[in-house]
């Protein structure tokens, strides 16, 4: 087991610390760049050719996806209300409560841990959560939504045509399956990379409140994802990716929101820096209890 756990967590940290390493060095990385090359090319051709070559029901990926819809409800309302009675902003850190990051870290623990078809199953969540997070977290950042920049997302086009080919069983022609396979593969090292140059770069505030809502963040998604998937009755991959993605740590794309609407960037960084550390603390136990 020890040895399986090793070949699942390794490659993900080393990923994440090359970028941490490379930062501190003072090594030059266009952080703009890559991330935009990750969210217009390699996750879309991720998304897509990981539901055109893969064999899953589609019923097992619509189970998924409802699945995650209620875990995401319940992260909303159960972080509401404690907040509402706390004092906690809503505004500020309820979005991080919300949406953790199940691309960076999720996809790539899941492909490790249960192959392709736990890619398949993680991106099934991974979808929802993107839609969710450009729609629901950008009203609760911003007290506004725009259609036009969920629109702008070219996985939201992946998804659909991905599912197309999964539900029709079409065979694509070996070129185009290709190219999306190899622009794709370029998505999760540099996604992994991209985590640990912003964690170089962000700097914890408020530690106590960090490390309360960190917990809790965890300690949520744990305890969420688990009875969700009981309510379920999923077993092996789908039991595990929906415990797996649920527990993940805090998404970096919730800074992005506080600082874009001025929504005290500093501390909700705080929040994402110590819940990834605990999360990759925590990675082993967690790997254990799903494997």
């Amino acid at each position: 087991m020890a040895e399986q756990l090793l070949t699942i967590i390794a490659p993900v940290a080393i990923a994440v610390a090359i970028g941490f390493v490379w930062r501190r060095k003072g090594h030059e990385f266009d952080i703009r760049l890559v991330s935009s090359l990750v969210t217009n090319i390699g996750t879309p051709c991720l998304v897509f050719s990981t539901l055109a070559n893969v064999q899953i029901s589609e019923e097992t990926f619509f189970r998924m996806a409802l699945a995650t819809l209620m875990t995401m409800v319940a992260f909303c309302v159960i972080s509401g209300v404690l907040f509402r009675l706390t004092g906690v902003s809503i505004k500020t850190f309820l979005p991080s409560m919300v949406f953790a990051n199940t691309g960076n870290v999720g996809l790539p623990l899941s492909f490790f841990a249960f192959g392709a078809e736990g890619l398949a199953l993680a991106i099934s969540y991974f979808t929802v959560h993107l839609v969710l997070l450009f729609t629901v977290g950008e009203i609760v950042s911003a007290g506004s939504f725009s259609f036009r920049r969920l629109l702008r997302q070219p996985v939201i086009f992946a998804i659909p045509a991905g599912l197309i080919v999964l539900v029709g069983d079409f065979h694509l022609p070996i070129w185009i399956v290709n190219t999306a396979t190899l622009l794709g593969d370029l998505t999760i090292p540099l996604m992994l990379i991209t985590l640990g140059i912003s964690l170089a770069d962000l700097k914890v505030a408020g530690f106590r409140r960090s490390l309360l809502l960190s917990m809790l963040r965890l300690g949520m998604g744990f305890a969420v994802g688990l009875l969700t998937a009981e309510l379920f009755g999923l077993e092996g991959a789908e039991r595990g990716i929906l415990i797996i993605q649920s527990t993940m740590p805090v998404a970096v794309f919730n800074y992005l929101f506080a600082v874009k609407h001025d929504n005290a960037p500093e501390d909700v960084a705080g929040v994402i820096v110590l819940s990834t550390v605990i999360a990759f603390a925590l990675l082993p136990v967690l790997l254990w209890f799903v494997l």
